[in-house]
């Protein structure tokens, strides 16, 4: 009787994990038809199939999740667009001082090319001067002459152990080419935004046979939003550095 019901409660989904040890042994020790398995080698086999995830009739895992995964792609991509904007934008010179304005000149120093953020303090003395600090003083010249060889047209002058540039007003003719440049750099912007959000739809075209249709076009709309977004973000700073320019 007890071997009876053990079994019965064995094919029971919520029990059929719980048996204790002591019941398994009863199933063992339980006259059974020697052709078939007995049920506590039913019961283990099924432990040991889905503990290496396979598919034991019923027992069936849910499908992973990659919606985050692409998505968390697509924004990586998205930044970085917008990183590559900011940077392309600093490079740009407009007729009010900022330290970003000489970020991205490259000094040879000792046979060695660096950044000048990473020999020099640049810092703000007035809305149309700069101040450029070199940590070693023996790099002053070559400072000098790299701010002076850059397309900025900027002409630096020494003043003690530093370097001191005025930024001169921008012409109507110098505007209109910053202009044209700030639009490309945001047109490229755009489009490698848009490149991230084709990637993501076509992982997402993927995954047909494993999501439900309503999951698919949920993650669409969502990577279509994050397009927009990001799209809409570079568009912004972009008409900012048009207005800084625009404002001599």
């Amino acid at each position: 009787m007890m071997a009876g019901y053990i079994i019965r409660r064995a094919f029971s989904r919520r029990n059929l994990f719980r048996l204790p040890t002591s019941a398994l042994s009863v199933c063992q020790n339980s006259p059974v038809d020697s052709r078939h398995p007995t049920m506590a080698n039913f019961i283990m086999e099924t432990r040991r199939a889905s503990s290496k995830g396979k598919s034991f009739g019923w027992l069936r895992e849910a499908p992973p999740n990659y919606g985050p995964d692409i998505k968390a792609s697509a924004v990586s991509q998205m930044e970085a667009a917008m990183a590559a904007l900011s940077v392309e934008l600093s490079k740009l010179r407009t007729g009010r001082a900022s330290p970003g304005m000489l970020d991205h000149i490259i000094v040879e120093t000792g046979g060695v090319k660096m950044p000048l953020n990473r020999i020099a303090l640049v810092s703000v003395l007035d809305p149309k001067t700069l101040s450029v600090n070199p940590y070693d003083p023996e790099t002053l010249k070559q400072l000098e002459n790299t701010i002076v060889s850059s397309p900025l047209g900027l002409n630096p002058k020494t003043d003690g152990e530093r370097l001191t540039v005025v930024i001169p007003p921008l012409t109507k003719e110098h505007m209109q080419a910053m202009n044209k440049l700030v639009t490309k750099s945001c047109e490229d912007t755009r489009q490698s935004i848009r490149r991230a959000r084709q990637k993501a739809m076509e992982a997402i075209k993927k995954l047909n046979s494993i999501l439900p249709k309503d999951d698919l076009k949920r993650l669409e709309k969502e990577v279509d939003d994050l397009t927009k977004k990001f799209i809409k973000s570079a568009e912004d700073v972009s008409k900012a550095k048009e207005k800084e320019i625009s404002q001599g």
